[in-house]
């Protein structure tokens, strides 16, 4: 039984009205490595937008899942990809960040591993082919924009909170549909010229890109399980947390018509 956050059941009871949402979970691979990914899609007839979700440095749990069932709710198959590998779910904060580095330090094999999920997503008979977007969270945020990087046939790329550096920027000219970074203004981790490098490689490349950034919140702010604490790098902020969501959906509008 999946456990979700208190914010997070809140919006699935919002959505369960509009949408019957399926789930479950998948198993494919990258190369000869097992992942384990999650599915939810809405139910009914005929091919729909879909969205590829990739995970924070804890790898895939009941947090993304729970995302996946409400981007499912709004109409769209959500996929949450695994990066990890099938079983791999680091417990303490030292193995998170080893693992979140390891990825991190070769974009080629993040890129891999995301694209496979893409590959996957795209077997579904469910899935619009020609409407896909990927999102993420944190190291999904990273993540996000590396399958962006990679030229993968994406109508749009939504980071929250996530990492916007790159070790190759000229790449961002293989970038094919529109970019929005969601940003904590008061993001400790995220190193001011890391922040003003990405918005140089946006435009050098000529995307259609957006970073909002958002007064009071540090990293992690769409997490209500990093309850906020005064000069703590990271924390939940629900007015941010909200506005992001808003933005997305206004986002998907767009890049799905």
């Amino acid at each position: 039984m999946l456990r979700f956050p208190l914010a997070v059941c809140a919006a699935l009871v919002a959505v369960s009205a509009h949408a019957e949402v399926k789930s479950q979970s998948v198993d494919y691979k990258q190369g000869s490595v097992a992942l384990e990914g999650f599915v939810a899609a809405p139910d009914g007839a005929g091919k729909k937008p879909a969205v590829i979700i990739v995970h924070e440095w804890d790898g895939l749990g009941d947090y993304v899942k729970g995302r996946a069932q409400q981007v499912a709710g709004l109409g769209y198959v959500a996929f949450a990809a695994d990066v990890y590998g099938k079983g791999v779910h680091p417990t303490d904060p030292k193995e998170m960040g080893a693992l979140a580095g390891k990825y991190k330090g070769d974009r080629p094999l993040l890129r891999a591993r995301v694209n496979a999920a893409l590959d996957e997503l795209l077997k579904r008979p469910d899935v619009d082919p020609k409407k896909i977007a990927v999102m993420g969270y944190c190291f999904g945020g990273t993540a996000a924009l590396e399958l962006a990087r990679s030229g993968a046939p994406l109508v749009g790329t939504v980071s929250f909170h996530g990492g916007l550096g790159s070790p190759t920027p000229a790449d961002a000219k293989n970038i094919k549909g529109k970019v929005l970074a969601l940003h904590g203004a008061d993001d400790p981790t995220m190193p001011s010229e890391e922040v003003s490098g990405f918005e140089k490689e946006m435009r050098d490349a000529r995307v259609d890109w957006e970073l909002v950034k958002y007064g009071g919140a540090v990293h992690a702010f769409t997490n209500p399980a990093h309850p906020f604490k005064p000069g703590a790098p990271v924390g939940y902020n629900e007015a941010a947390d909200k506005r992001s969501w808003t933005a997305m959906r206004a986002f998907f509008d767009e890049v799905f018509r």
